[in-house]
């Protein structure tokens, strides 16, 4: 049994609930459970897997939650994960002899989110600091709460061989509700603490959940201004993001000043493949052509695709629309079974 706890802080989550914690019992850890005010069987089921449970009293501060559910834990190493996140791989051995080379630093899990595109689910993965050691860390901000050292210093980080499955799926009522509520936390922040990249970040997050995107691009911009650093990942994902607001929006021109910040995130599949989507908008096709085919060079990405199947078929769609009709179809046959690269082999067969 690893000396780890896990620590969660829930709240109306019964149908969530059961699922996360089935799929730790396995790993044997300490499990944590916070109730923040439930109303629903969350209470019930986590009684039923859960070594300990607690009541907190609600108080619009999410670290100050956090910080209660760590300080109920028996072990120092704390693992924060949420009620919607499902374990889907672990290795115990090498997360033991990860602990155990790096005390004072934060570990990074693999979260998997779903999402379409083109009509088609895929998956974005992103590494998040979610396992510390109390002695040394804990956590800072009311909403979008982050681990922080004790002594103001920035956290180191090291990888974790723990993946999660985030299912996060809230119904479109719930959806505004959660970032109403949430912007709100937001802006008070920033009034408290003054401009911050990151709180920038989360604004615009919580307006692209509202469907607002001029919004949304207004806080990316701000926080890109703020010149926070290009290896932070909320930054690559607020270059990123801002991006696709911008063409989402039309706004090609401002769009095209990302190329700007090619040098400082050119290390990134997803940003070298979102200027390729950049430059194919504005019709510059060859460095569009160019850019997709560099992002088929890297190993990893975090939107599921990016480096394979959708930039081949961005470059084979572009080839279709130039009338070079044997070199799209090279390219959707490069995108495998990808359903809209199929679709257009069987159109282009049957024309």
């Amino acid at each position: 049994m690893l000396p780890i706890s896990v620590c969660m802080i829930a709240k109306n989550e019964d149908n969530h609930i059961e699922e996360c914690l089935k799929r730790l019992k396995p790993c044997k850890f300490e499990v944590i459970v916070v109730d923040t005010g439930s109303v629903d069987r969350t209470v019930e089921i986590a009684h039923r897997y859960a070594d300990k449970v607690f009541h907190f009293a609600w108080c619009n501060d999410f670290s100050a939650a956090r910080n209660f559910s760590i300080q109920q834990a028996s072990n120092d190493w704390v693992l924060i994960i949420d009620c919607d996140e499902y374990l889907e791989n672990v290795n115990l051995a090498e997360l033991e002899e990860a602990t155990n080379r790096n005390s004072h630093s934060v570990g990074m899990i693999v979260r998997n989110n779903p999402y379409s595109i083109q009509g088609v689910r895929s998956v974005m993965s992103e590494r998040i600091g979610r396992l510390f050691n109390r002695r040394y860390c804990h956590f800072e901000g009311i909403i979008h709460e982050q681990v922080c050292t004790l002594d103001g210093r920035e956290p180191d980080s090291f990888q974790i061989p723990l993946t999660f499955y985030h299912e996060g799926y809230v119904s479109e009522s719930g959806k505004r509700m959660r970032a109403t509520r949430n912007l709100e936390l937001l802006l008070h922040d920033l009034e408290l603490k003054g401009p911050s990249p990151y709180i920038y970040f989360q604004l615009g997050q919580n307006y692209v959940s509202l469907n607002d995107l001029e919004k949304a691009a207004q806080y990316y911009q701000k926080g890109l201004e703020l010149n926070a650093d290009p290896q932070s990942a909320f930054v690559q994902s607020m270059v990123e993001t801002y991006g696709y607001c911008l063409i989402e929006l039309a706004k090609y021109d401002l769009a095209m000043a990302l190329q700007e910040k090619y040098e400082q995130f050119c290390h990134r599949a997803d940003f070298i493949y979102l200027m390729g989507m950049i430059y194919m908008k504005k019709g510059i096709y060859d460095r569009a052509i160019e850019e997709f085919s560099k992002a088929t060079t890297f190993h990893t990405c975090s939107r599921k695709g990016i480096n394979s199947y959708q930039a081949n078929y961005n470059i084979a769609s572009i080839y279709e629309n130039m009338g070079k009709l044997d070199d799209a179809r090279t390219y959707y046959k490069k995108c495998g079974d990808y359903a809209p690269a199929v679709r257009r082999l069987k159109e282009l067969a049957a024309s």
